[in-house]
């Protein structure tokens, strides 16, 4: 199997395997709107490490990392809000 073929697939394997990790809890939070067992710190760490990751992408011309990463970024960033505005009404 030639090296760039190999390259592709891993990938993709990589990529179908990242969303469809992030996207069922994406879906699952924005159905229910309960966020208590996500850490914040922690999420916002990994949406920071999604984003740097979309950048690194598109820098290097990475389609698989650029594409995958910004998936997961956007789902974070809608699980971030959820979880900011969740916070807050509960403080109030």
């Amino acid at each position: 199997m030639e090296h760039q073929m190999l390259f592709n697939i891993c990938g993709w394997v990589a990529s179908i395997g990242l969303i469809l990790g992030y996207l069922p809890q994406a879906i699952h939070t924005i159905r229910t709107r309960n966020t208590e067992g996500i850490s914040l710190p922690g999420f916002s760490m990994m949406s920071v490490g999604c984003f740097a990751f979309v950048v690194q992408g598109f820098i290097s011309d990475n389609y698989y990392m650029l594409c995958t990463n910004l998936i997961t970024f956007v789902c974070s960033v809608i699980i971030f809000v959820i979880k900011i505005n969740n916070d807050y009404r509960k403080k109030r």
